[in-house]
C-alpha cells in the first residue's frame, strides 16, 4: 500500500509518475504524452488542460522501463497555478489486465506526506524527486493506473494515466538454452 500511496501523491502533486513503459516510446511525442523521459500520458485529448491547476513541465523516470526489485527514481517539475488546500482528493483506479485492483477516492493531502510534502501546496514552481523501492514480488503482467485529481471545490488539478508492464525474471543460465 505504501507504493500506491506514493503513486497517488506523486501523480497528483505536480504529477510525478508511476512506473511506466510503452514499447519503443521513452519520451513525449504526441499531445497526450507528458513531456520528459517518461511515457506518462494525460487522460483525455479532448480535455482542456489549460484550466488545470497544475501544469506538468517534465517527468523523468530512472530506470525506464522500471523493474521489479529495483529503485525507481521519479523526477518531476511543474507549475501550481493556485494553492492546493485540505480537501483535495484523487480518484485512483489500478487494473491488472482487465481486473480492477483498486478503485478508490483518497485524501490528497494525507497521501502527499508519503513524498515529504504537506498541504497547502503553494502557488508557484514545484519540483519533486522521489525514490520508490519497487517490490521484487510484483506479479508479471500489464498494470494500468489512472489518477484524476481535484481540489476541495471540485476544480480539476490534473489527470494522468500510465501503463506498466512487468515481465518474468529468468535465470541467466536458462537464457542460453
Amino acid at each position: 500500500m505504501r507504493l500506491s500511496a506514493a503513486v497517488i501523491a506523486l501523480l497528483s502533486t505536480s504529477a510525478a509518475a508511476f512506473s511506466v513503459y510503452r514499447e519503443n516510446s521513452v519520451s513525449a511525442n504526441d499531445e497526450l504524452d507528458v513531456p520528459g523521459k517518461s511515457p506518462l500520458r494525460f487522460c483525455d485529448a479532448a480535455a482542456d488542460r489549460k484550466d488545470d491547476i497544475v501544469t506538468i513541465e517534465e517527468v523523468i523516470l530512472t530506470p525506464n522501463p522500471p523493474e521489479a526489485g529495483q529503485t525507481l527514481t521519479i523526477e518531476a517539475s511543474g507549475i501550481v497555478k493556485e494553492a492546493i488546500e485540505e480537501g483535495a482528493y484523487v480518484n485512483l483506479q489500478v487494473k491488472y489486465g482487465y481486473i480492477r485492483l483498486i478503485n478508490t477516492s483518497a485524501d490528497l493531502c494525507k497521501e502527499m506526506k508519503n513524498v515529504e510534502l504537506e498541504c497547502p501546496i503553494k502557488k508557484g514552481r514545484l519540483s519533486i524527486t522521489k525514490n520508490v523501492e519497487l517490490p521484487k514480488e510484483i506479479p508479471p503482467g500489464k498494470y494500468t493506473v489512472e489518477a484524476d485529481v481535484y481540489n476541495s471545490d471540485d476544480k480539476h488539478i490534473t489527470c494522468l494515466t500510465a501503463t506498466v508492464f512487468f515481465g518474468r525474471k529468468t535465470l541467466g543460465f536458462l537464457d542460453d538454452l
